[in-house]
C-alpha cells in the first residue's frame, strides 16, 4: 500500500516552463529590485523550483538609466577587481559604471545576486537590459510584471 498523498517532482530541462516578463526599473531601487530579478532568473518564485536546473524566466529590464541609489552610493560605493598583474587593483564606482553602459551596472549587481557555480554563468544569459523604454524582445511576447507585488 502506498501511503504517500504527494511525489516531489524535479524539474529537467523538458519540463521546465520558461516565460519572457519585463521589468521597468524607472524609480526602482537596484539593490532591491535586482535581488527580485535574480530569484526570477533564478525560478525561485515558481512551484516547481529545482536548484540544479535553469528553471527561471527570461527578464528584460528597460530604463535602466533610470534606476535609483540612497545616500551616497553613487560616488561612495566601490566595485574593485584585479587584472591580474602588479599593480593592477581596478576601483570603479556606480557612476563610473553607469557612464560606461547603463546595462554594465544592473548586469553586475545581478550577476553578484546569483550562484558562483556553472548555473550562474548560463542564468546570466537570460537577463538583458535596456537602458530607454524600447527593446528589441517584442518578438517573445513578454508580460510586464510589477516588480513591487513580487516578495
Amino acid at each position: 500500500m502506498d501511503t504517500l498523498s504527494y511525489k516531489t517532482v524535479s524539474a529537467n530541462k523538458a519540463t521546465v516552463q520558461k516565460e519572457w516578463v519585463v521589468v521597468d526599473a524607472e524609480g526602482q531601487i537596484l539593490g532591491r529590485m535586482c535581488s527580485k530579478v535574480a530569484k526570477l532568473l533564478r525560478g525561485k518564485y515558481k512551484p516547481s523550483f529545482t536548484p540544479n536546473v535553469d528553471c527561471g524566466d527570461n527578464v528584460i529590464i528597460i530604463n535602466a538609466d533610470k534606476v535609483q541609489l540612497t545616500g551616497n552610493k553613487w560616488e561612495g560605493r566601490v566595485y574593485s577587481r584585479y587584472t591580474g598583474y602588479p599593480g593592477g587593483h581596478r576601483e570603479m564606482s556606480p557612476a563610473d559604471l553607469m557612464a560606461k553602459g547603463s546595462d554594465r551596472l544592473l548586469r553586475k549587481v545581478v550577476k553578484g545576486m546569483l550562484p558562483k557555480t556553472r548555473l550562474g554563468s548560463q542564468l546570466i544569459n537570460n537577463l538583458h537590459v535596456f537602458g530607454g523604454a524600447e527593446h528589441n524582445m517584442q518578438a517573445q511576447q513578454p508580460k510586464v510584471i510589477d516588480i513591487n507585488t513580487l516578495k
